[in-house]
C-alpha cells in the first residue's frame, strides 16, 4: 500500500492519495482544488487514481473531487447522512456511492469502512482504512476530516457562525460528543490522519504535527477529557475562532459543485490604457507589500499582501462583485500563484491583473495613508482626536490591549465601518503590523482618513513598560 500526504500550508489542509500497488490503482481522500499533484504523484508510482473519497462538504476550500470526477472519472465516495439540506448535489452526473455509516468501498487490495461522525457538520463520517493486500484482517488507522484533529476536535458552531443556521451549534455539540464516544471505541493503536493541522478555523488549537493515535488523543486530546456531556458541550462551543465569512460561500460551492479549472488558470493580463475601461463594480486588490501600498496606490483599492491572501481574502473580498489584481509583475509565477490561491477559496471572477509600475507611471496611483509611532499617537489618542481600533482576533484582545482602543476585528472591519457614525480619522492598530496594513486600506476605501499604528499593540506595550517581549496570542499572520 501506498500512503501520500499532501498539505497546503496556505489553507492548513491536508489531503492523502491511498494507492494499491498490485493493481495500480489508488484514491484520493479530502482532496484540494488543484488536483495536479495527486495526478503526478499516481503517474509516478504507476497507478491511476479510480475514487475520490470526502468525509464532508467542506467550508474552508474548494474541493478537488468534482474536478477529479471530471478530468479523469474518478468515483466519487460521499457522504448521505445529515439533513436533505445537505446532500451533494453535482454527484449523480458521475459514478458515484452514497456512503452511510457501515458501509464498505474498496481500492485495489484496500479496503475503506464508513462511521458517520457528525457534529462538525450533520453529514460528516470517516473512513476506517484496512490494508487486505498487506494480509491485515483489521484497520490500521482512520481518515478523520475535520472530526479529530491532532490536539483538537472540529467545531459544531460553523453552520450557525457562518452559515447563519441559528441553533444548530448547540445540536452539533451534542452529536460531537456522541461522536467522541465512537472514537472513545476504536483501539488505541489505530493511527489518525485529520484534514487540517494548525492554522485552521475549523477548529480550536490545532496541532502542527501531522497525524496521530487514538491512544494519543484519547490520553491528551484536552476535547476528549471530558465524560459529562454537559461540560463537553460547555468547553467546545468556547472560545473558537473566527468563523469566516467566505465559509457559508463554500458550503454552497462544494454542495452544488464548483466551476472546472481544466489544466491551466488563467492570467489576462491588462495595459494601463485599459484600467479607465474597467468593470466599474470590479474590486481593485492590490497585492502590493503594505509599505509601497502605504506610499502610493489607486484611489478605492484594497490591499492584501500575497503572503495573507489565503488568509484573508475570504474574510474582505465582496464575491458578489469581480475583481482585478494589482501586481508588481504580470508574467511571473506568483501572480499565476495569487490568482490559483484565491481559486482555491472559491474567488473565482479575476477579471484581469494590472501592473503597478505602469499604472504609476500613468500617474494613477494618487492615494496614501499616513503611520505613526506610539509616541506620536498617544497625544491624538488621550485628547480623543481620533478613533483606534485594534483588528486583533478575539483571543487576542481578551488577552491584553490599548485602554482607549475599540475592538474590530479585521475580518468583519467592512460591515463595522458601515455602521460607523463617528467621524473623526481612524488610527488601526494590531499585534505587529501586517493586518492593520489591510485594515488602513479597508478604512479608506471605505471613505475615511485613516492612520496605521506602526509596530501595533507590540510597540504600545514597549512603549508603555518597555517590554520586548509581550505576550502574543496564537494568531497566523501578525
Amino acid at each position: 500500500m501506498l500512503l501520500k500526504y499532501f498539505y497546503d500550508q496556505t489553507l492548513a489542509h491536508a489531503s492523502y492519495l491511498v494507492g494499491c500497488q498490485k493493481s495500480g490503482t489508488a484514491i484520493v481522500v479530502d482532496p484540494g482544488r488543484d488536483v495536479q499533484p495527486y495526478l503526478q504523484v499516481a503517474a509516478e508510482n504507476g497507478m491511476k487514481v479510480l475514487g475520490v473519497a470526502e468525509t464532508h462538504i467542506h467550508a474552508d476550500y474548494v474541493s478537488g473531487a468534482h474536478e477529479l470526477a471530471a478530468r479523469v472519472g474518478a468515483k466519487l465516495y460521499v457522504s448521505d447522512e445529515g439533513p436533505a439540506e445537505w446532500k451533494y448535489q453535482y454527484v449523480a452526473r458521475y459514478d458515484h456511492q452514497l456512503l452511510k455509516d457501515g458501509d464498505e468501498f474498496k481500492v485495489g487490495n484496500i479496503k475503506f469502512t464508513v462511521v458517520h461522525t457528525p457534529g462538525h457538520t450533520p453529514e460528516s463520517i470517516s473512513f476506517l482504512l484496512t490494508d487486505q493486500g498487506g494480509g491485515a484482517t483489521e484497520p490500521m488507522g482512520i481518515f478523520t476530516g475535520d472530526f479529530v484533529f491532532v490536539g483538537s476536535i472540529g467545531r459544531p458552531d460553523l453552520l450557525e457562525e457562518a452559515a447563519g443556521i441559528f441553533g444548530s451549534a448547540k445540536v452539533g455539540a451534542h452529536e460531537l460528543f456522541a461522536s467522541v464516544q465512537k472514537f472513545r471505541a476504536l483501539p488505541d493503536y489505530l493511527q489518525i490522519w485529520p484534514a487540517h493541522g494548525a492554522g485552521s478555523a475549523c477548529g480550536k488549537g490545532l496541532g502542527a504535527i501531522p497525524s496521530s493515535t487514538v491512544g494519543y488523543e484519547k490520553r491528551f486530546n484536552p476535547a476528549l477529557q471530558f465524560t459529562d456531556e454537559g461540560d463537553f458541550v460547555d468547553y467546545i462551543l468556547a472560545d473558537q475562532p473566527e468563523a469566516p465569512k467566505y465559509f457559508a460561500v463554500m458550503k454552497r460551492v462544494n454542495k452544488v459543485g464548483p466551476e472546472l479549472l481544466g489544466t491551466d488558470t488563467p492570467v489576462v493580463p491588462l495595459s494601463a490604457k485599459q484600467f479607465a475601461g474597467r468593470e466599474p463594480a470590479a474590486t481593485l486588490l492590490d497585492l502590493a507589500d503594505k509599505s509601497n501600498f502605504r506610499l502610493a496606490h489607486v484611489p478605492g483599492s484594497l490591499n492584501i499582501p500575497t503572503s495573507g491572501l489565503a488568509a484573508w481574502a475570504g474574510w474582505i473580498l465582496d464575491y458578489a462583485r469581480p475583481a482585478y489584481l494589482l501586481v508588481e509583475n504580470a508574467e511571473s509565477a506568483e501572480t499565476a500563484q495569487a490568482i490559483k490561491t484565491l481559486g482555491k477559496i472559491g474567488f473565482d471572477r479575476v477579471l484581469g491583473v494590472f501592473t503597478r509600475s505602469e499604472l504609476e507611471q500613468a500617474g494613477l496611483l494618487t492615494a496614501s495613508y499616513s503611520q505613526l509611532t506610539a509616541k506620536e499617537l498617544q497625544p491624538l489618542i488621550a485628547a480623543g482626536g481620533v478613533q483606534l481600533l485594534d483588528v486583533r482576533s478575539n483571543d487576542e484582545w481578551k488577552a491584553g490591549h490599548i485602554p482607549q482602543a475599540t475592538h474590530a476585528f479585521l475580518g468583519k472591519l467592512p460591515q463595522y465601518l458601515k455602521a460607523l457614525t463617528d467621524t473623526r480619522p481612524i488610527v488601526v492598530q494590531c499585534q505587529a503590523g501586517t493586518r492593520s496594513a489591510i485594515a488602513a486600506s479597508v478604512v479608506m476605501a471605505s471613505g475615511r482618513e485613516v492612520i496605521d499604528y506602526a509596530g501595533g499593540y507590540v510597540a504600545w506595550r514597549q512603549s508603555q513598560v518597555g517590554d520586548p517581549s509581550p505576550p502574543v496570542a496564537a494568531c497566523s499572520i501578525r
